[in-house]
């Protein structure tokens, strides 16, 4: 019996929390979860692929119900077949999903056929019988190394808390294994986030290295007053000083902040990635470019943003995609990307690493787990068979 996707289920979940960054609070935020199922077995079970969109964008289960998953269970099977029948294409369903759709506008539609992608790649590697990152490398004729880097995201602001929480935060990172600890800036007054990074340095002294994230708050000149100001510390990098798509601040800021920029997590296809390089005065040889593969139309979307980047002639070791989310983590072990984000205590049980993983030197091993590698994380695992069941 050819493979066929008998079903598409989608369900929206908060992941509410008290926390804000410099633009928006978390209070209300939600993200969808999807299950696609197939008419496959292994091990006795049915083949069911997993997805879940990332956080910071709203779940989209509208679009999902009423335009995506719709053009999927509506096609031939056998379009959405690999050459061999004996497995999905991904690339075909993608083409499916985006039938219709004009070009452009890359906003929630973006991030609708990205959660449905995710679920269609889990289950494309687990009908292969291999984790993820190893049907990614051999099919770019790479090798693939199950070793990836990770840093801890973290730094928000919560009501009520001081310096001596979140320097507590900070340090419960370390303790846990990370090198590398992010927080968040932009919220507050330049001299009261001078006096947060100050106290955070102090508390992870030589040990760890500092990032810091302002989440698109500012306006060119407050960009650069942060940029006179952080080019004093020795930081990981400034990450998203401003809008996301004005490339001509981002480029300005290079003149003002010689060591390592990032962003791009918030660019959801090949073209913005493409103008980002462009016109945005990103630095090849420091800078880090963070685009979601979740937020961005999926890994098929991805995989062509980092043919741009081939082109362009930036390394995929430039990569450190945001999200913190077990797909970003395969694709950095099957592809060679530099890294990927990690949520130790936030937005669960989405981020994090399957169960019995353990962060040395802010570096994991990814197990050899079918698929992305949901099953296991048992906390994960459960909501998911819920919604399959």
């Amino acid at each position: 019996m050819p493979v066929r996707i008998t079903d598409i289920r989608e369900v929206t979940k908060p992941i509410s929390s008290p926390i804000r960054n410099a633009y928006i609070d978390f209070s209300r935020m939600t993200s969808s979860l999807v299950a696609v199922v197939t008419n496959v077995e292994r091990n006795g079970r049915r083949v069911i692929g997993y997805g879940f969109n990332s956080n910071g964008r709203y779940g989209q289960g509208g679009l999902i119900r009423e335009r995506f998953a719709p053009r999927l269970l509506e096609a031939d099977p056998r379009t959405l077949l690999d050459a061999t029948e004996d497995n999905l294409d991904p690339d075909r369903i993608w083409t499916c999903m985006m039938t219709n759709e004009k070009p452009g506008g890359h906003g929630d539609r973006s991030v609708a056929v990205g959660t449905i992608d995710m679920a269609v790649w889990d289950a494309v590697a687990k009908i292969a019988g291999k984790p993820l990152f190893r049907l990614l490398a051999e099919r770019h004729g790479i090798e693939a190394d199950p070793r990836v880097f990770v840093y801890a995201a973290g730094g928000y602001y919560y009501p009520g808390k001081d310096d001596t929480a979140l320097c507590a935060e900070m340090r419960s990172y370390l303790d846990r294994g990370y090198t590398v600890v992010k927080m968040k800036i932009g919220g507050e007054t330049i001299g009261e986030d001078r006096r947060r990074i100050e106290a955070v340095l102090k508390e992870i002294g030589r040990n760890a290295q500092l990032a810091v994230d302002a989440n698109g708050r500012f306006d060119l000149a407050t960009a650069i007053d942060y940029a006179k100001m952080l080019r004093a510390y020795p930081l990981f990098w400034y990450e998203e000083a401003g809008d996301p798509l004005d490339y001509q601040l981002q480029a300005a800021l290079a003149e003002f902040y010689p060591a390592p920029m990032a962003t791009g997590e918030n660019l959801f296809s090949h073209h913005d990635a493409r103008n980002l390089i462009r016109y945005g005065g990103m630095r090849p040889d420091r800078d880090w470019l963070q685009f979601d593969c979740a937020l961005s139309y999926g890994l098929c979307e991805y995989q062509r943003t980092l043919a741009v980047l081939k082109d362009a002639g930036w390394s995929w070791r430039r990569c450190i995609p945001h999200g913190g989310h077990q797909m970003s983590l395969a694709i950095a072990a099957g592809l060679g990307l530099g890294g990927n984000e990690s949520y130790p205590d936030v937005f669960q049980p989405y981020g994090g690493f399957p169960d019995g993983t353990r962060v040395e030197n802010s570096t994991v091993t990814l197990p050899e787990l079918p698929g992305i590698g949901f099953e296991g994380k048992s906390d994960l695992c459960t909501i998911m068979r819920e919604l399959a069941a």
